[in-house]
C-alpha cells in the first residue's frame, strides 16, 4: 500500500518561508517522479513543482525564482521549500505519486500567507 503523509504546512506572513515535506511509504521511492500540487476550495488543483528520478525538476511559472523541490531517496521523503511566500499561495499542498497504473495522494497540508 503506498501511502504519502505531508507536514509542513502552516500560517506564514508574505515574504516568508515554510519547508514542506511528503512522507512516501509502500514504494521503491527512488525509482518514482514525485511532483507537488496545490489546490484552493472550488479551484482545479495545480501542479506546483515536480522532480524525476533523474533528479530532473520543473516548476509552475508562479512559482519559479521561489519554490525549490528536492528529495532525498535514503529518507523516502519528498521536500518543497517555499521562500517569499505571496497570498497568492495560499492553498492545501498535496504530494503526488504515479505508480502502479494509477495516482496516490495525501491529505494535504495547509499553507496560509496572510498579515
Amino acid at each position: 500500500q503506498v501511502h504519502l503523509v505531508e507536514s509542513g504546512g502552516g500560517l506564514v506572513q508574505p515574504g516568508g518561508s515554510l519547508r514542506l515535506s511528503c512522507a512516501a511509504s509502500g514504494i521503491n521511492f527512488r525509482l518514482y517522479a514525485m511532483k507537488w500540487y496545490r489546490q484552493v476550495t472550488g479551484k482545479e488543483r495545480e501542479l506546483v513543482a515536480s522532480m524525476d528520478s533523474s533528479g530532473t525538476t520543473e516548476y509552475a511559472d508562479s512559482v519559479k525564482g521561489r519554490f525549490t523541490i528536492t528529495r532525498n531517496n535514503v529518507r523516502n521523503t519528498l521536500y518543497l521549500q517555499m521562500n517569499n511566500l505571496e497570498p497568492e499561495d495560499t492553498a492545501t499542498y498535496y504530494c503526488n505519486v504515479g505508480a502502479y497504473g494509477r495516482e496516490f495522494w495525501g491529505r494535504g497540508t495547509q499553507v496560509t500567507v496572510s498579515l
